[in-house]
């Protein structure tokens, strides 16, 4: 899979890329990061990509002019490929993992990172797929966003990671229906005690059906405290309701 990205500062993306499951992926082949200078795009010889907006309103717009012959120079490329072209902004659809499985069904993935007051709305109407936002909050870039979003989506291309099933065990995972997915549960490693700190007992008893049963019930006691939005729209089983009443009944919140 391939990420293209389009920004003002694509010295931005040096170090995020150089580390981690997203540098493995890379030196391995299964992922391609490129960036691109939209300055490179200008037409004037101050290579201006920005102006102020019609109307009189604060701040500096990206242009639409530099915007479009960078991806019509990426297009040109490759023009058979499977691409999504998005752009992120803070008025875009907001991204969750369903967004990132979605994102993972094609072979190139162009990033526009907007900057400024935002981006001529002729890009957004006439030029991109779709438009992206990763929370209700104001970045003073989309360059954060578009990192977010490609390690986002590259763990989940396969071979990414070293254990495929990690994955399916994380917050926000589909389950087997292919429903919205609960948070993960949490997880411990030695000592068994710090500071009068305990494991769970039932992690430690070998147990296996006692340990499933365990990690699913705290998986929702988590989801139901810190974001119980997703039990409305997750596909529960009778077991995952016999266990919130457990939660609920002991007020284990």
């Amino acid at each position: 899979m391939r990420f293209d990205l389009l920004t003002i500062f694509p010295a931005f993306f040096d170090s995020p890329f150089e580390y981690g499951v997203v540098a493995r992926a890379r030196r391995q082949g299964l992922i391609e990061i490129e960036t691109h200078d939209l300055r490179e795009f200008a037409f004037d010889r101050h290579r201006s990509v920005d102006d102020r907006p019609f109307g009189g309103d604060e701040g500096m717009v990206l242009m639409v002019e530099p915007l479009c012959l960078a991806l019509e120079q990426l297009r040109s490329r490759r023009p058979e490929a499977k691409r999504r072209t998005v752009l992120l902004s803070a008025q875009g659809r907001l991204f969750d993992q369903t967004v990132a499985r979605r994102l993972t069904e094609f072979e190139e993935v162009t990033l526009i990172c907007g900057r400024y007051e935002g981006v001529d709305e002729r890009v957004a109407e006439k030029l991109i797929d779709e438009e992206i936002s990763i929370g209700d909050f104001v970045l003073s870039g989309g360059e954060w966003a578009a990192g977010i979003l490609v390690d986002c989506v590259a763990r989940l291309l396969p071979g990414v990671l070293g254990n495929e099933a990690s994955s399916r065990r994380e917050s926000f995972a589909p389950d087997d229906a292919g429903g919205v997915g609960v948070l993960d549960c949490p997880h411990y490693t030695r000592p068994a005690e710090f500071r009068g700190w305990a494991v769970p007992e039932e992690l430690l008893s070998g147990d296996h059906e006692k340990i499933r049963r365990w990690r699913r019930r705290e998986a929702l006691r988590k989801t139901k405290k810190n974001r119980p939005d997703l039990l409305v729209r997750a596909l529960l089983s009778s077991e995952d309701r016999e266990l919130l009443r457990e939660i609920e009944g002991a007020g284990d919140l």
